[in-house]
């Protein structure tokens, strides 16, 4: 059975596994969850999951948003010595990337944020673990939050109207994926390239 069908077999009930989804992705600090593609592609079927396209929308924003709250909570809670270089999850090099790009990005970075996979996930106990207020992470976060939710779902819906698109939702929902990973996916490379390449020229000095 493919994703989309598998959408289309719970009916309504779809929207209760999105939300879900995108909760625990924002939320409970497990960052492998398909959070863009799922909006997109039940936004894009959402007239044979009988459901309105608006509805996915707001399912996803109210999720994300209640999620990354979450998210600040176990921050500003426990602070960074919930992470561990040697965690399974929980790793501290994710914090870290996390607070990079608060750092490059600003107040702005959560917003931002919501569409990259993994920074997503770690930028909101980051910053619930620094010094910024939490009704200024919730104003932002609320914007990101609707903005994200808001832009893939209206691109399902109004993409799925194209024949070509609608008949390949499959490779559409894996591309996102792919699209949205591989920025991390280099970096996290190029940083172990150099890296190596640190001890190898250590080595030989």
């Amino acid at each position: 059975m493919s994703f989309t069908s598998l959408l289309v077999s719970i009916g309504p009930i779809a929207l209760v596994a999105i939300g879900a989804m995108v909760f625990v992705e924002n939320g409970l600090l497990f960052p492998f969850l398909p959070g863009d593609s799922l909006v997109f592609a039940a936004a894009l079927i959402a007239a044979p999951l009988h459901v309105p396209w608006f509805a996915v929308i707001a399912i996803a924003a109210v999720a994300a948003v209640l999620g990354a709250e979450l998210g600040f909570a176990i921050g500003r809670r426990f602070g960074r010595r919930l992470f561990r270089p040697d965690a399974r999850l929980f790793k501290t090099r994710y914090l870290e990337e996390a607070d990079r790009f608060f750092a490059r990005w600003g107040r702005g970075a959560i917003v931002l944020a919501r569409f990259v996979p993994i920074v997503r996930t770690y930028i909101s106990p980051a910053i619930g673990a620094s010094t910024v207020p939490h009704g200024l992470f919730s104003v932002w976060n609320a914007v990101g939050a609707v903005v994200w939710a808001a832009l893939l779902g209206a691109a399902g819906y109004f993409l799925g109207s194209i024949p070509w698109v609608a008949g390949n939702v499959e490779w559409i929902t894996l591309g996102i994926v792919v699209v949205s990973v591989a920025p991390i996916l280099i970096t996290a490379l190029v940083r172990r390239a150099r890296s190596r390449a640190a001890v190898s020229a250590a080595s030989r000095s």
